[in-house]
């Protein structure tokens, strides 16, 4: 009689993953439409720093996006790389998901400048790009070094972009605040390491 608990297949994984992902960026392109039909409402949800109120917004702010083009700037990046992330298991997937939403959010509220309203899921893209890519490293699996590698071939490039000061509009230190915040989720929730079973 085995003690072992059931373990889900690749394929639940997969499929299971791929779900979430959907649903959630449907999601952002849902509050987007429902932004767009009330005269842009939502935005008002954004964080505005420094201004105590503005604390309630934190998580929000993560959903919501300025019009549909920086929806569309979001979705396959979120969509991409929350998917490979949540491989690793929902529960923990949506711990890393919550660590990098509240940091990136409280430290853009602290140090972004005072006349700014940020929104948008891109501190949880740059957040979910630093923990794909040295969780790999940091739990010392193979796979995870590899998807490491490819993630940073693909985005590499734009990642570094983001966090450039000089660019107008953008957000670059919920960027870098997200991806400090991915990093450290991928010590805090890194997996022991796998043990074979073998029979007695």
């Amino acid at each position: 009689m085995s003690g072992s608990r059931p373990q889900w297949s690749r394929g639940d994984r997969v499929g299971t993953a791929a779900k979430l992902m959907v649903g959630w960026v449907a999601l952002l392109w849902l509050l987007e439409v429902i932004d767009t039909a009330t005269g842009h409402a939502l935005d008002d949800h954004g964080i505005v720093p420094r201004v105590p109120s503005e604390l309630a917004d934190v998580l929000p702010a993560a959903f919501l996006h300025f019009g549909f083009a920086h929806v569309a700037a979001n979705s396959v990046p979120l969509l991409v790389l929350g998917f490979l992330a949540a491989l690793g298991g929902i529960r923990r997937f949506l711990a890393v998901c919550a660590l990098i939403v509240v940091a990136d959010g409280l430290g853009v509220w602290l140090v972004s400048p005072a006349d700014s309203n940020t929104a948008g899921a891109s501190g949880l893209i740059f957040g979910l790009f630093g923990f794909l890519l040295v969780s790999g490293f940091v739990e010392r699996r193979p796979l995870g070094v590899v998807v490491g590698v490819l993630i940073a071939a693909v985005w590499g490039g734009s990642i570094l972009a983001g966090l450039a000061p000089t660019q107008s509009g953008v957000s670059w230190q919920g960027h870098l605040i997200g991806l400090v915040a991915g990093v450290t989720a991928a010590f805090l929730f890194r997996r022991a390491p796998e043990h074979r079973h073998l029979p007695a």
